[in-house]
């Protein structure tokens, strides 16, 4: 980054902006509710070294790395759909991140805000209108695409550098997909030990201070 403002904000949203993460956790122990609690455990671990990435990767690998069962596409659909319904209503009254509102506002107008989700970008649209959050975004975009592409292909509409970007995320995922791009990261919350010299912060708090100290500039 350049001593500039970025020239766009990149968000994960669960665990970044709302504070969502714990509902989504207690969704896959329910899910799996009638399997053994091992599984629902393995599961969680693998949710949470992975946030970020689709629900239909994380049951699908609980089926068939955890349990060893092929799961026919249909049931697979069902499994998502029901674990859609476990958590939309409480992801839409869910308590921002804290700090994360007054950043929105902060920044609302400044330069583009993006989503970026591994939720499935129907249910994560819904949520976000649903909180009369939207006018906060330029794009809000989740699966199956991959955050690569998402990223990718935002800078190419939006003829953006990545390295004057900045991403912001709670997870490995996040960290790699903005790394696998060239563009500079910082975390929210504490799940991850990301790697030496990565800002992290415990909220949104000071968030845009932190952006302004990673391109060293003034907002």
């Amino acid at each position: 980054m350049t001593s500039k403002f970025p020239q766009a904000i990149f968000f994960d949203f669960d665990g970044v902006l709302v504070d969502s993460n714990q509902i989504k956790v207690t969704a896959f122990y329910e899910l799996f509710r009638d399997f053994d609690t091992d599984v629902a455990d393995k599961l969680v671990h693998y949710h949470k070294q992975h946030g970020g990435i689709s629900r239909v990767v994380k049951i699908q690998y609980a089926f068939e790395k955890i349990l060893g069962i092929h799961l026919p596409q249909e049931k697979l659909n069902t499994m998502a759909k029901a674990y859609s319904e476990l958590v939309i209503e409480k992801v839409i009254h869910a308590n921002w991140i804290p700090g994360a509102e007054q950043t929105l506002q902060n920044i609302q107008g400044k330069l583009p805000v993006f989503v970026i989700s591994g939720t499935p970008q129907d249910e994560l649209r819904l949520v976000i209108t649903r909180r009369k959050i939207g006018h906060y975004f330029n794009e809000i975009l989740g699966s199956p695409i991959m955050k690569p592409e998402h990223i990718a292909n935002l800078c190419k509409q939006y003829t953006l550098q990545p390295e004057q970007c900045v991403f912001v995320g709670d997870a490995f995922t996040d960290y790699d997909a903005a790394r696998g791009c060239d563009m500079p990261f910082i975390g929210i919350q504490g799940d991850f030990t990301f790697a030496e010299g990565v800002t992290v912060l415990p909220d949104c708090k000071g968030l845009l201070q932190a952006i302004r100290d990673l391109g060293n500039c003034k907002g």
